[in-house]
């Protein structure tokens, strides 16, 4: 028996330090092995949250206190991209189908869909204005339902409950004020207008563009327009069931977009309300306006201006003048008659005019951008404005009412939305 394998190994200090250190070695190892993969994790998860959760939840801008997250309006600009595909399809089937030239359309179409940038900032200003008119809407107590909302949308789809849309009340025709026997001699008995006048001349007549602002005032924006169903969703029957699956067929369609349901039902929703706040302002505008009805003799230059003055001081006849000198070929035909409209429809000068003179006089030639013109007011009236006039009215001081309370609000808005615009998404001309 070989008496040195049964003798004990001597462990000394000097060796159990040393295991012990490389212990400590491989557990530093571990732990940063470790450390190095948690952090690793970290970084992956907290990437993927801050792509898909937090960058969602920063605001692109706050109005008023209220915040509109980057992941609202990126929902809303992809929601854009998909109308303006819509368009795009239609302006190509009218061209394709029809022959019409809607080639310009196209091209305006292309070129924003080709500009995020401006893109996304046309979608942030729209939504800008929309909590303006939440915040508005809920000062005044004026609230739209899920049902209300419902009803909207399936109005744009065409379905109907019970198949029958509602009918429209057709307009009421006012009669104009009865003129003097003095103003008849001014203004020829055939053309005294039978139905309440209207911001442009006569339909029997060509619109004179050489007295009518182009302009007049502020021009309420458009209001937006709720995304309609896809292009290739087929036509709706006028049943519940049919409605229930087209709208089914674009919402899975709009999944596919990053487009939630939310975000389409709170178009329709802030359209709504826009409708309420206008109907809400109805109280405010006026029914009726000084309106004048006025003739003039439009003429390039001023030595031509007082040669008509001279043939009237001679006792010619206005409206043969007209016809004979006037280069408003529209108005001239018709003896130089405008008809009844308010001075708000005209240029500047020729409404400051046309609202000073006295009821018969000829006035000194008044020079606007379009030449010198000789005008005679006939009449001048309170009268009626028809529906068109007063709801024209109502978009208009919408108009300036949303124009001061965007100037008034308190609107912070963050560049960091530049470098966060869908591009997508990209459809063809099938709208898929």
């Amino acid at each position: 028996m070989d008496k040195r394998s049964s003798t004990p190994k001597v462990v000394t200090k000097k060796h159990l330090a040393r295991v012990e250190r490389e212990r400590r070695q491989t557990r530093i190892i571990l732990g940063v092995a470790i450390g190095g993969l948690v952090v690793v994790a970290f970084l992956l998860i907290f990437g993927y949250l801050q792509m898909n959760v937090f960058s969602k939840q920063e605001a692109v801008a706050v109005v008023n206190g209220e915040k509109i997250t980057s992941g609202q309006w990126q929902e809303r600009v992809r929601l854009e991209r998909v109308s303006l595909y819509n368009q795009l399809n239609q302006y190509q089937y009218f061209q394709q189908a029809l022959g019409m030239d809607t080639s310009q359309q196209q091209q305006q179409i292309q070129a924003s869909l080709n500009a995020p940038e401006t893109l996304g900032q046309n979608v942030l200003d729209t939504m800008i204005d929309e909590v303006l008119v939440r915040q508005e809407a809920k000062k005044r107590g004026l609230t739209v339902s899920s049902v209300d909302v419902d009803k909207s949308i399936q109005e744009a789809y065409g379905f109907v409950p019970g198949g029958t849309p509602t009918p429209t009340t057709a307009p009421t025709e006012f009669p104009s004020p009865t003129l003097s026997a003095k103003q008849m001699t001014m203004y020829p008995p055939t053309l005294t207008p039978t139905v309440a006048p209207t911001l442009t001349p006569e339909a029997t007549l060509t619109p004179d563009s050489s007295v009518t602002a182009t302009a007049i005032g502020t021009t309420a924006p458009p209001t937006p327009t709720a995304v309609p169903p896809l292009p290739t969703a087929s036509p709706t029957p006028y049943t519940l069931q049919g409605f229930q699956s087209q709208f089914k067929t674009t919402l899975d369609k709009f999944k596919t977009y990053g487009i939630s349901e939310q975000t389409l039902r709170s178009v329709y929703e802030v359209q709504l309300l826009r409708t309420k706040l206008l109907d809400d302002q109805e109280k405010d505008v006026p029914t009726t306006e000084t309106q004048v009805l006025a003739r003039h003799i439009l003429v390039d230059t001023e030595a031509e201006a007082k040669n008509i003055e001279n043939l009237l001081s001679q006792g010619q006849d206005f409206a043969e003048l007209a016809k004979k000198y006037s280069k408003d070929t529209g108005s001239g035909q018709n003896g130089g008659e405008l008809g009844w409209a308010p001075p708000s429809s005209y240029v500047t000068e020729f409404a400051d005019a046309v609202s000073k003179q006295k009821i018969g006089e000829i006035g000194q030639p008044v020079k606007t951008q379009f030449g010198y013109h000789i005008i005679q007011v006939v009449a001048r009236a309170d009268l009626p404005l028809s529906a068109d006039q007063i709801q024209q009215k109502k978009q208009t001081a919408f108009s300036d009412w949303l124009k001061t309370i965007h100037d008034s609000a308190k609107i912070n808005i963050y560049d960091v939305w530049k470098t966060r615009v869908p591009t997508e998404p990209v459809l063809n001309s099938q709208g898929q």
